[in-house]
């Protein structure tokens, strides 16, 4: 009987120097994106794509007969997120830099790096045009992290921002655009007199479900957070203090 085979192991750094110069390089691709409002031509391999990442396998066809044609148009995606995703697809690390949020095709691991980042940066990634040109799904998982190092008052005008992008591109209400992710909003960290002025602004530029503002000043009247009705209390990590934040239930963990 055989005995086991000896592995033999290259060099991690000059393979993935390799495979790193075939990002965005025409040579031997046999796919080519055209992406952003820029209309960037960006080429790729369609076999390192598909084995990488289900969205492209899906998008690209696993069989000979289902294959989209270049170019594949992804007229929504920045393309410098664009080129990140394939730097990590490619060599399975990228950086990231402040002034940029990538998408991450549902990749998970690249997902939970680029959430990590942007709660560490919280306030100069929602300056960036890549945050208005997020998905309502990637939006949304945002809002729901305790770690933003942002205020509740400023991620509610960028939630604004971000709807009014959307609804501008889209042609549709703000409130329709908005209402997958606004109820990640937590309005009851909001002190008396913000809360008034958003119900104000929310009169003149509907975004906010009138019965979530309701809830929010339902937890002011009563000194405590009310989640049985799913209102969320808790606290950021960029959260600024007010005076009634000591009578919420839920303080941040």
């Amino acid at each position: 009987m055989e005995g086991p085979g000896l592995v033999v192991r290259g060099e991690a750094v000059p393979f993935s120097t390799a495979l790193r110069s075939l990002i965005n390089n025409p040579w031997y691709s046999d796919v080519r994106f055209v992406v952003g409002q820029e209309r960037q031509e960006i080429f790729a391999h369609r076999c390192l794509l598909a084995c990488r990442c289900s969205f492209f396998q899906r998008l690209l066809g696993s069989e000979p007969a289902s294959r989209v044609e270049s170019p594949v148009v992804l007229s929504t995606v920045p393309a410098e997120a664009f080129l990140a995703v394939l730097e990590f697809l490619y060599t399975n690390s990228v950086k990231l830099y402040r002034h940029s949020v990538a998408v991450t095709f549902g990749l998970g691991p690249l997902q939970e790096y680029c959430i990590a980042f942007i709660e560490a940066h919280s306030q100069e990634a929602l300056r960036t045009r890549g945050f208005l040109e997020l998905s309502a799904p990637a939006l949304l998982l945002l809002l729901r992290s305790d770690m933003l190092c942002v205020d509740e008052a400023e991620l509610v005008r960028a939630a604004r921002s971000w709807a009014r992008v959307g609804a501008a591109v889209l042609e549709r209400p703000l409130a329709e655009v908005a209402a997958p992710v606004v109820r990640e909003l937590r309005l009851a960290l909001l002190a008396p007199a913000e809360l008034s002025a958003l119900e104000e602004q929310n009169r003149r530029e509907p975004l906010i479900p009138v019965e979530q503002i309701v809830d929010a000043w339902k937890c002011h009247a009563l000194r405590r957070g009310d989640e049985a009705r799913g209102t969320p209390c808790r606290r950021r990590r960029g959260t600024v203090a007010r005076g009634h934040h000591r009578f919420l239930d839920l303080p941040f963990q």
